[in-house]
């Protein structure tokens, strides 16, 4: 059994708490499906899933329950959210708002090191389109959200984009394969990286416009995709 102060101490090799940890695991297995849209699960199935305690687990479950990844039901456990093309549309009318203000703070805001981290992840995205890795875009996109909030240094806006990312990232991992151009996505969060590194604060906000234009496209395509 893991004790409270266990779940919130860094580890350290890695810096990361149990509970960060759980979280990350969750979310990775929620995203990727490996944990199906509707399905019911328990703190004690996924404690052993993960050989993670289970107050770790119910505090990742409670943060992915405010990302709205999964529902808890007193005395039903936990359901895995299911997914919806009208909710994503919704979404993404708030994320172009909202992401724009990130992008354009990250190019103001960015210090050195995060810029030439900005531009190494821009050669990750192309390689992931070049080699058609969706996985490797899969998480270097999750590595990228996670710099431009740093770099943008607006923790109301950070707090937004969080609730939005694990569903965007799910959503497209759920149809890309019937809708989307992986490859032209992985360039366009490349052209992006690039403004970003580049402190081209309109540079980012129009390759932000060019991303979600292709995501809003590409989330519409779902529905007759799945028809």
């Amino acid at each position: 059994m893991t004790s409270n102060s266990e779940a919130g101490a860094p580890d350290p090799d890695t810096g990361e708490t149990l509970t960060e940890r759980a979280y990350l695991a969750l979310e990775d297995l929620i995203v990727r499906l490996e944990l199906a849209p509707g399905s019911v699960v328990s703190e004690t199935m996924l404690s052993e899933r993960l050989g993670i305690g289970r107050t770790p687990i119910r505090e990742a479950l409670q943060r992915l329950a405010r990302e709205r990844l999964v529902q808890i039901l007193p005395r039903r456990g936990v359901i895995v959210s299911t997914i919806d093309v009208r909710a994503q549309l919704r979404l993404l009318e708030l994320r172009r708002e909202v992401e724009r203000l990130v992008s354009r703070c990250a190019a103001r805001r960015a210090t050195p090191a995060e810029r030439t981290r900005f531009g190494d992840l821009a050669k990750e995205f192309e390689a992931a389109a070049d080699h058609g890795d969706d996985l490797h875009f899969m998480r270097v996109d999750r590595e990228f959200n996670g710099l431009t909030l740093t770099a943008a240094r607006n923790e109301f806006a950070a707090d937004a984009m969080v609730t939005m990312q694990s569903l965007a990232r799910r959503f497209w991992y759920h149809h890309y394969r019937q809708a989307a151009d992986m490859p032209e996505a992985a360039r366009l969060h490349a052209a992006l990286a690039r403004a970003i590194a580049a402190a081209d604060e309109r540079g980012a906000a129009s390759a932000l416009d060019a991303l979600l234009d292709n995501i809003e496209s590409f989330t519409r395509a779902t529905v007759s995709a799945d028809a």
